[in-house]
């Protein structure tokens, strides 16, 4: 019997399956392995823990492993894929394949179809494929070049929003709300907080900012229709370029979404869709996100050959 291992390795935390052909044998999920955030000991750490547990689970072990995929932000950085490659292939056997953590997400939504997928969570990234296989794709280039639209954009942009408000002399309810969960007891201590190195982790506040928008406060939700709306101009231009490379100015690809922010936080998900329908008004949007996993599950046990880039 074939065995396949799938992961889905993010920003804060890595989802593993352990499959048969045609089941799902076990499921469990650490914090991250992405070593762009993390140290090579606590990835180490967390990867083994979770192979010992799913090896605890089902009594496989991990050398009976015929293929894995990892899906994963960072996939052109060779500190990501470099310690990946040597960390997986030391501890499990078989094929590994490994993909951007979008890529897999678009294989969730779509195994081997055309369609566009847009993922936002820590970070975020657009990805479209033609019905050839050409990848076109989207920001993707991390927190300090892009990331739109995710949870490190609006905590930092929540942030900036509020000392815009301090200096417009507007109220907001984001200041005590932020103050609050950080525990910080003045705006000082929120000034010196937030520009300390390394930096806090920004996408902590979405909750927050989310919660004070739900309680109509207008600044909080401008932030979350802002980041809608710059990624949306993302998704704008990967559909545009599908027509291109297509050859078919007329088709507008199906989207789905992935990640943290698409499925919790409604006004930039809204905004993401009414902004792409300005432009392209039969585009269909989903209800729901899909969990990427599931890609990387479809891509190990079929080992399809990578989809090319445009």
């Amino acid at each position: 019997m074939n065995f396949f291992l799938a992961l889905d390795a993010g920003g804060t935390k890595t989802d593993y399956v352990l499959a048969d052909e045609t089941r799902e044998l076990a499921r469990v999920r650490t914090g991250t392995i992405k070593r762009m955030r993390v140290d090579a000991a606590t990835a180490g750490q967390n990867l083994e823990s979770a192979l010992a547990e799913l090896s605890e689970l089902t009594g496989i072990s991990m050398a009976s492993v015929t293929r894995t995929c990892v899906g994963t932000a960072g996939e052109t950085v060779p500190l990501v894929t470099d310690w990946l490659r040597e960390s997986i292939t030391a501890r499990v056997g078989g094929e590994l394949l490994i993909l951007g953590d979008v890529e897999i997400a678009l294989d969730a939504a779509f195994p081997g179809r055309a369609g566009v997928l847009v993922l936002a969570g820590t970070g975020s990234n657009v990805v479209g494929r033609t019905g050839g296989g050409q990848l076109v794709s989207a920001g993707g280039w991390g927190p300090a070049l892009a990331d739109q639209g995710s949870g490190h954009r609006i905590g930092l942009e929540s942030l900036r929003a509020i000392f815009l408000a301090k200096d417009e002399g507007r109220h907001t309810l984001l200041l005590p709300a932020v103050l609050d969960f950080w525990q910080l007891s003045s705006l000082e201590h929120l000034v010196e907080y937030a520009n300390a190195l390394p930096s806090p982790d920004f996408s902590t506040l979405t909750g927050v900012v989310l919660q004070c928008a739900e309680l109509g406060d207008e600044t909080a939700l401008t932030v979350l229709r802002q980041q809608g709306d710059e990624l949306a101009y993302l998704v704008r231009l990967v559909i545009r370029r599908l027509r291109r490379v297509s050859h078919n100015h007329d088709w507008t690809p199906p989207i789905a979404f992935a990640g943290s922010i698409l499925e919790n936080v409604p006004p930039v998900r809204d905004a993401l869709i009414a902004s792409v329908r300005c432009e392209f008004p039969a585009v269909n949007a989903p209800d729901k996100a899909v969990d990427p996993i599931d890609g990387a599950l479809w891509r190990a046990r079929t080992g399809t050959p990578l989809s090319h880039r445009s």
